[in-house]
């Protein structure tokens, strides 16, 4: 299937995938020419456009590329970017010098040319050209009425795309900051030349919050957008990422409104087992996965998660300090990561290792889930003084957790995870239980990193680790810098 290349690409250079061929171009992409230009797409092209451009959420192998480490593009790299850097996880279980430019991302050694921040950048870029391609066409009315494009799917569809190109931007700008705003496939060099340059944060926090409005009122109202495809961006979906986005602009009676808006429409609760979520015997039968990347085995073209086979080979441990993290007894500890099988449970969707080393693996990747959307509601009710309710949020999370089964098939003893105080006044004091509940609660599901840094604690927590303030914002990928030919300004301090 072909679809527009974006001229904007190579102009930061972007190196786009070939769905067909599946390897990095070596030439000049994003002129167009007539065989990269589909003239007269089918219903069929329109609905591709759409699910390909979830593709590049997902941990299956080489959809950016063949094998290219040196590019941070084997697979979709948040686990490098969020997990490694942050104090939870480390690159592998007995430290060596495989990939050595992960263990900078841990250290905070790394510089501007650090394959991490490339792969990521090519990861969401391309996920916004794909979008914007079937962006393109959606709203090409002349096309749908062509090809008697059936208006429900035609406004089901937009809504999914919108979600998914605010979404690659939240990645963008949590992690650089102001970039290049992209937001229409190009057709000449003169429009190349004029968005490769960077947008500020809050023009591009703008156009996320327009994308999502835009998203939700398109959208069904309906757990699932589609029964038959329950994978794809629900309504649900799109007021989550509205609240995680007032939660990052600090926005908080937002937060809250987002939340109960969210926890009005009855589609979601805490599962009653805390590994349910990850379970792969379970997905789209439980109540708490609000969005995630569906991975699935044995399909043309993959959809495995791949990330598993690099579990095989020692990748993604943990770090001391989050194993002595969790209160005893804790059950959430072995259903994250098992250290004496060096199995880490929550990406493998398993607690029997079984897909360990499987680069075809069916575990889903969990994005938003319901204990999350509570515990963002939980922070901004404590920012707003509402200390009792954030805390009456707090125990909610850690009931569930003490009365899931563990793991070893055994129920947690009395006074496992007891509440906290509900009476207490101290802010300080429901803050620090609220940080460690986000870390125990989401280990290995890559959020603790960007969390200590919208706290504003990452140089005290990480700082003996070479975090420093010019941390809070990673380097534009120095590759994109001089290929724009300094259009593109690089983050202070890089």
């Amino acid at each position: 299937m072909k679809f527009y290349k974006n001229l904007f690409l190579m102009i930061i250079g972007m190196l786009l995938l070939s769905g067909c061929e599946g390897y990095l171009s070596k030439d000049p992409i994003g002129l167009l020419t007539p065989d990269q230009v589909d003239m007269q797409p089918t219903t069929t092209t329109v609905q591709y456009a759409v699910s390909s451009s979830y593709q590049l959420l997902s941990s299956t192998l080489n959809i950016i590329g063949e094998w290219g480490w040196n590019d941070g593009t084997v697979t979709r790299g948040d686990f490098i970017l969020q997990d490694i850097a942050s104090d939870d996880v480390q690159k592998k279980w007995n430290p060596d010098g495989d990939q050595a430019w992960m263990d900078e991302l841990n250290n905070f050694s790394f510089i501007a040319s650090n394959a991490g921040f490339n792969g990521q950048w090519a990861y969401d870029y391309e996920g916004v050209s794909r979008v914007n391609t079937a962006i393109d066409y959606l709203t090409n009315e002349e096309m749908m009425a062509k090809l008697n494009f059936n208006k429900s799917e035609q406004d089901r569809l937009l809504g999914e795309v919108y979600f998914l190109r605010a979404f690659y931007y939240f990645d963008l700008v949590t992690n650089f900051g102001g970039v290049p705003l992209l937001l229409k496939p190009l057709t000449s060099f003169n429009e190349a030349y004029e968005v490769a340059v960077r947008a500020t944060a809050d023009e591009v926090w703008a156009q996320i919050d327009k994308d999502l409005n835009d998203a939700r009122g398109l959208l069904p109202d309906a757990k699932y957008s589609h029964q038959q495809e329950k994978w794809r961006v629900s309504k649900g979906a799109a007021i989550a990422l509205q609240a995680k986005v007032a939660l990052f602009n600090e926005r908080w009676q937002e937060v809250i409104t987002r939340v109960e808006e969210l926890e009005n429409t009855g589609y979601y609760n805490l599962n009653n087992n805390y590994f349910d979520s990850f379970d792969v015997n379970k997905q789209f039968q439980e109540q708490e996965v609000i969005f995630c990347y569906n991975h699935e085995s044995a399909q043309t073209p993959r959809k495995g998660n791949g990330l598993c086979a690099l579990l095989g080979w020692g990748f993604v441990a943990p770090e001391a300090s989050f194993i002595a993290a969790f209160e005893e007894n804790d059950p959430r500890l072995l259903y994250t990561v098992d250290v004496g099988s060096k199995n880490i449970n929550k990406i493998l969707g398993t607690l029997d290792g079984k897909y360990k080393g499987d680069d075809d693996a069916p575990s889903s990747r969990v994005y938003i889930r319901y204990a999350d959307v509570l515990l963002w509601k939980a922070e901004a009710l404590l920012k707003t003084g509402k200390l009792q309710a954030a805390i009456g949020i707090i125990n909610r999370v850690r009931q569930r957790a003490r009365n899931s089964m563990a793991a070893d098939g055994t129920q947690p003893p009395a006074g496992t995870l007891p509440d906290r105080d509900v009476n207490e006044s101290n802010a300080s004091v429901v803050s620090n239980w609220l940080i460690h509940e986000r870390r125990v609660e989401f280990g290995f599901e890559s959020h603790r990193f960007r969390d200590l840094k919208r706290w504003g604690i990452a140089e005290e927590v990480l700082g003996a680790r070479g975090f420093q303030s010019v941390h809070y914002l990673y380097p534009i990928p120095q590759r994109e810098i001089d290929k724009s030919g300094g259009s593109i300004v690089q983050n202070d301090g890089y």
